[in-house]
């Protein structure tokens, strides 16, 4: 399964995409779509992030989709302008039949790092510890989307666990998942 992450924004919009085979995780792109600040037009903006998202989507061929969801904190103009960028993403990703999955930042936090309350400087160690980056990733955006993608994989699997009667009818049907001490 390859997921698409996003963590939306109106002037950076990070996104990442990873690919679980059984319960092994693969980064296979990532990175920060900078909309410049120098285009003044809203819309111009809304455009290009849509522009940008679909052609990650061509070029990394995703089976799903994960977006943060949108938390109000104390600006409304900025709550607002985020809901826009966010819609630019999920047209982009709906457009191409892409099941989406919203995620809240906290449950994104938690899935990731065990703390749902954990900082962007937690987040993005447990990011590049998990999946194994050495590279200096600057923006928390792109760290974000990856902990987005990452855990769309974690409440996949606990969804896959759940649709068994038991334990051991899950055993039976994973035997390459259990380890014989």
């Amino acid at each position: 399964m390859r997921i698409l992450g996003i963590d939306p924004g109106s002037v950076l919009c990070g996104y990442g995409v990873i690919e679980q085979i059984d319960s092994k995780l693969s980064l296979i792109e990532y990175g920060t779509i900078e909309i410049k600040k120098k285009i003044s037009d809203f819309n111009l903006r809304l455009g290009e992030i849509y522009s940008r998202v679909n052609s990650i989507i061509e070029r990394t061929q995703p089976d799903q989709a994960a977006i943060e969801s949108v938390f109000y904190s104390k600006n409304a103009q900025s709550v607002i302008k985020l809901s826009h960028a966010r819609a630019s993403a999920i047209v982009a990703i709906v457009n191409k039949n892409i099941p989406l999955t919203e995620y809240a930042a906290r449950d994104i936090k938690k899935s990731v790092s065990g703390n749902g309350n954990a900082s962007k400087e937690q987040i993005r160690f447990m990011i590049k510890t998990i999946l194994n980056i050495s590279d200096d990733i600057t923006h928390f955006d792109t760290t974000d989307a990856l902990a987005v993608a990452i855990c769309h994989c974690n409440k996949h699997n606990i969804q896959v666990i759940n649709s068994y009667n038991s334990w051991s009818e899950y055993i039976n049907h994973n035997p390459e998942k259990i380890i014989k001490l």
